[in-house]
């Protein structure tokens, strides 16, 4: 069974939708034992914005990118912008030899960093319920990259 460490951006109601399709495709997924998902994971008492709730939440989430098996990342921002902290999550995982596993569903270019570091490029976040995490199948981005 898999753990995965779910990356994306959750600032707006459209990016809270797709963390949450991506969520309840990922619950679905029999391969998968656990998600953590930032979005649902403040640390309690601490008050957003804080240098405290900063650095704890640093920590917190490099923590579970250590500990994760796979990271799933969501790589639809604003046009062909990749959220900042979305990207650092990739560039750890990458650098931690952790597989990535991009979900791209705006029609948009990928940058070349994304493109050439992830392991696996879906399309839809309902692909996430049936993508087998324990043989992690390869899929390359085919587009046009930035």
């Amino acid at each position: 069974m898999t753990n995965v460490y779910l990356a994306g951006p959750f600032f707006d109601d459209e990016q809270i939708s797709r963390i949450e399709r991506a969520e309840k495709a990922l619950a679905a997924n029999p391969r998968v034992a656990n998600v953590f998902s930032p979005r649902l994971s403040e640390i309690p008492g601490l008050e957003m914005g804080t240098a405290e709730w900063a650095t704890q939440t640093f920590q917190m989430d490099v923590h579970q990118i250590d500990q994760a098996d796979v990271v799933v990342a969501l790589v639809d921002f604003v046009d062909d912008q990749v959220d900042s902290g979305t990207a650092f999550e990739i560039g750890y995982a990458f650098h931690s030899k952790k597989p990535v596993v991009v979900l791209h569903e705006k029609d948009t270019i990928l940058n070349l960093m994304l493109a050439e570091g992830l392991h696996a490029y879906l399309r839809e976040a309902e692909s996430l319920a049936a993508y087998d995490f324990a043989t992690l199948p390869e899929s390359h981005y085919q587009g046009k990259v930035i």
